[in-house]
Order: structure tokens, then C-alpha cells, then sequence
């Protein structure tokens, strides 16, 4: 057991735990990969591994399918009641808060995310979800329909079937539950592949859904890489139906494996470029504020930033001053530090691409306003980073770099900066920052994104829905419209009584 001082603040010492579960969970046990094969999973902070982990692979997709599939076709979970379901996955939640700090620290060591923010925000924020979603088990219903012809009918809403889910690393608790708790919830079973990147905390997960009383096969966890055990997902003949989170690129393929299968159902919730807009009449202190959380939050590992900051000239050279100094104040370092603001990138490699970027940016003739540069002499740290003189057809501007760097831009009128907003093959959020409400109105229904943000950002909440217009995907996560990915309509029909169809 080694210790890590919080900050310097001798009044809390961090226990980091022992890594108590790397092997693969099947069918309610946790099991070696066939192969025998593992993989390391890397701190951030140091490069310095934390533990090996069980590499799964096709095989082992295909005994976890078999499990889901005997747990949902023979099993307990579908046919329970909603209220039963529900129950379980309250104690579910229950086991999380109990043991929200070791969760906490596994996500802080696997993806370098603050631990502060982990504890407080991430890991009971899962367990919400959970609650949530248990909330609405007991009330998926059904309509009577009235007939134009002699005959009466119903619909049922019944669970999808096995499902899998692929998860990212940026966000690897928040997204675990995002995706299996309404699927719990409408009774489906499940596999879930974690990142290779981030795998701690999705074990631990499985662990707890044993403790909680989720039978044997409906809750299976597979640690592997994309390219073989997520493959095997995507265009595995006995799963229903694929919800995953990641790159555009990864998102064609695993539309087009399900496509060459069985035709299984996709959700996709992939990348983004989202614009911020702040107007002239927009609150300055309010608006820079907004727009270092929009772009550093997370270490800019977050799907929505607001990376794409428009700024109305009236106040862009204020802005650009006020930004500069505030960004002087952003704390980079040890995310067990509860004074940081911002931690490690999750690997090397998405250092090395954001890095990549910033070298691109001075390239094509951004100015460096800030930041562009690695922080300390280990682990993957880079100073938060903002270009200005960044032009719409510049590759920063263009591509999503997924990491803490910021290109702001000038623009004069409303109809300017629509188009120049809707000028991405991306559509997944928006800010915009002003008080006028007819302004409001006007963009927000112009911009063609799944959520648009005012005067906030990263306005999430178990009640909204999100996911995204064009290549930022299709269908939507959270709130109770996400329930209908993983219930199929089925529509009973009865002649009436003396009809002519008896």
C-alpha cells in the first residue's frame, strides 16, 4: 500500500489500494483470458505501470455473448419484474457510494482524471444514473391501440436482447453507467469492452454488480483492444444490438461489421468540434470563465469541449487579454493534488497527437497566445493551450484534437458566425454566451447540434438527452428517450369478438 500526499496537505493522505481485479468477468465469475494473454495499463501521472490486466479476445467475446445470451433468453433478469430490477440495481448504486474513494483513485490512476472531481462528481454521479434508470424499470409500458377494423390491439415494450457496449477512456465511469444502466433497466443482458486505456474501474463495476445481486451472465466485462475483442462485439451473429462511444473512424467500422452480420442495431456516439459563441453584450469575466472550462475541463478529453470559441468584436481584444491572464492561473500537476485543475493526458499516445496538433497549428499561422508546451520531466502533462488568428480551414480548427487546446476567432454578425458554427462535419453541442433572449432563440435554433448550452457549459443531467447531429452520431444517451434503444415494439393484435375475422 503506498501513500501520495494530496497537494501537500499533510491533513489527507491519499491510500492508493491494491489492484484487486484484473481478470475477465464471464458469466459472474473472474476468469484468466483463454489465451492466457495480458496487457498493461499505464499511470499517466509517470508512465510507470500500475497493473496487468487480462487481454480478452474473440474467444473470449464469444463465451461472454454465450452467457448474456443464455442469462437472457433461460434467465431471471427479462422476466423479473421492473420493480425487482429496479431493487438490484438500487443496491448497485448503494455498493458505488460505499465505495466511491477506491473508485475514485482507479480512474485517477488509469485515465489521469482529478481525484477531487472523481470522488465528488464522477463516481456518485454514476451511482445517480443508476438510480435513475432503476426509477423508470417499473414503468415501461405499453399502449392500447383503437383499430379502423373489427379488432383490438396492444403494443409491449420488451428488452432489445444482448447488448454490447464499447466504452471509451475519457470518461470511463460516467460512460460505463450511461450505457448499462437503462440497458438494466429494460432488461437486457450484456458485454461491456472497456478501453484498453482505462480498464480498473470497469471491473471493479463487475464486482459490485455480483455484491448487488445482478445474476450470473446479465453483466459481463471484457478488457481487450478495439481492434480484436471490440471487433468481435461489432459483428458478433448472437448480440442484438451495439452502443458505442469513440472516434468517427471506429464508428464506420462498427456500423459496417453489424451491417455485414446480423443487421444488429447501432448507437453511436463519436466526436465533436463544438462552437462556442460569446456576444458582444456577454459578461467578460463570465464569458473567459466559460470558455477555459469549455476547452480545459478534463484535459480537454471530452467530446463536447467548446474548442471552436467565436468571439464577437466588439469585446475580442478584451477577451483575448482577460484569457491570457486567466490562463496563467490554470493549475496543471498531479491530479491527486486538490488544488489542480487539470491532470496528465490518459496515455502516450494521445499526448503525442496533441502535441501533434499544437506543432500543426504554429505550422499554418496560429498565434501561440499561451500555453503550447509539456509540463514537467514525466508523465504525459501539457499546458493548456490557446491559439488566436486561427482561421475556419486550419486542421485545428477542423479536426477535433481532444485535448486541452483552444483556437479563438473574431466574428462581426449573427449570420456570420451561424455559418461559420455549422461549417463542421460535427454536430454534437454548442455554447453560447449572451443576455439578449431573442439572440438566444435565433442561434440556438440555427445551430445544428444536439444540445446547446447558454450562459453554462457541460450542462449534463440524468433528464437531458444527449448525442449528436451529422457525424457526431445518432441516437441519444441519457434522460428516458435513451430507454427506447433497448426495448423493441412488439404489437399484439386480436380479432373482436363475432368480427368478421374469426
Amino acid at each position: 500500500m503506498a501513500n501520495l500526499s494530496n497537494g501537500g496537505d499533510t491533513k489527507h493522505i491519499i491510500q492508493i489500494p491494491e489492484i484487486k481485479f484484473t481478470k475477465l468477468f464471464i458469466n459472474g465469475q473472474f476468469v484468466d483470458a483463454i489465451s492466457g494473454k495480458t496487457f498493461e495499463t499505464i499511470d499517466p501521472r509517470n508512465g510507470d505501470v500500475i497493473a496487468r490486466v487480462a487481454e480478452g479476445d474473440k474467444e473470449d467475446i464469444d463465451l461472454s455473448v454465450k452467457a448474456a445470451r443464455e442469462a437472457f433468453d433461460h434467465g431471471r433478469w427479462p422476466r423479473m419484474s421492473g420493480f425487482d430490477r429496479a431493487r438490484i440495481m438500487m443496491k448497485f448504486a448503494d455498493l458505488i457510494n460505499e465505495n466511491v474513494e477506491e473508485l475514485a483513485i482507479l480512474d485517477t490512476l488509469d485515465a489521469g482524471k482529478l481525484f477531487s472531481m472523481g470522488k465528488t462528481v464522477d463516481i456518485p454521479g454514476a451511482a445517480n444514473m443508476l438510480r435513475y434508470y432503476a426509477g423508470a424499470a417499473d414503468k415501461i409500458h405499453g399502449e392500447t391501440l383503437k383499430m379502423s377494423r373489427e379488432m383490438q390491439a396492444y403494443t409491449l415494450r420488451e428488452p432489445i436482447g444482448v447488448v454490447g457496449h464499447i466504452i471509451p477512456w475519457n470518461v470511463p465511469s460516467g460512460i460505463f453507467f450511461m450505457k448499462v444502466s437503462p440497458a438494466l433497466a429494460a432488461g437486457c443482458t450484456m458485454v461491456v469492452k472497456p478501453a484498453e486505456q482505462t480498464p480498473l474501474s470497469a471491473l471493479y463495476y463487475a464486482h459490485l454488480s455480483k455484491l448487488a445481486g445482478i445474476p450470473d451472465g446479465v453483466l459481463n466485462v471484457i478488457t481487450g483492444f478495439g481492434s480484436t475483442a471490440g471487433a468481435a462485439i461489432s459483428s458478433h451473429m448472437d448480440i442484438d444490438k451495439v452502443s458505442f462511444t469513440g472516434s468517427a473512424e471506429v464508428g464506420r467500422l462498427v456500423m459496417q461489421a453489424a451491417a455485414r452480420s446480423n443487421l444488429k442495431t447501432v448507437a453511436l456516439e463519436l466526436g465533436g468540434k463544438s462552437p462556442l459563441i460569446i456576444f458582444n453584450d456577454a459578461d467578460l469575466d463570465q464569458a473567459v470563465e466559460l470558455a477555459l472550462l469549455a476547452n480545459f475541463l478534463n484535459k480537454g478529453e471530452l467530446c463536447v469541449s467548446g474548442s471552436r470559441v467565436y468571439v464577437q468584436e466588439g469585446i475580442y481584444d478584451k477577451f483575448v487579454k482577460l484569457a491570457a491572464e486567466k490562463v496563467k492561473m490554470w493549475r496543471v500537476g498531479d491530479p491527486f493534488d486538490s488544488q489542480v485543475q487539470q491532470g496528465p493526458q490518459a496515455s502516450k499516445e494521445q499526448f503525442d497527437k496533441v502535441i501533434s496538433y499544437i506543432e500543426q497549428g504554429k505550422r499554418e499561422g496560429a498565434t501561440l497566445l499561451a500555453g503550447g508546451k509539456t509540463c514537467g520531466d514525466k508523465g504525459y502533462y501539457i499546458e493548456p493551450t490557446i491559439f488566436t488568428d486561427a482561421k475556419d480551414d486550419m486542421v485545428i480548427v477542423k479536426e477535433e484534437i481532444f485535448g486541452p487546446v483552444m483556437s479563438l476567432m473574431k466574428f462581426k454578425t449573427v449570420e456570420e458566425v451561424i455559418e461559420r458554427a455549422n461549417n463542421t462535419k460535427y454536430g454534437l453541442a454548442a455554447g453560447i454566451v449572451t443576455n439578449d433572449l431573442n439572440l438566444t432563440n435565433r442561434v440556438s435554433r440555427s445551430i445544428r447540434a444536439g444540445v446547446i448550452w447558454v450562459n453554462c457549459y457541460y450542462g449534463f443531467d440524468n433528464d437531458c438527452p444527449f448525442g449528436g447531429y451529422k457525424m457526431s452520431g445518432f441516437g441519444r444517451e441519457l434522460g428516458l428517450h435513451c430507454l427506447d434503444q433497448y426495448l423493441q415494439v412488439k404489437c399484439v393484435v386480436t380479432p373482436l369478438y363475432n368480427s368478421p375475422w374469426l
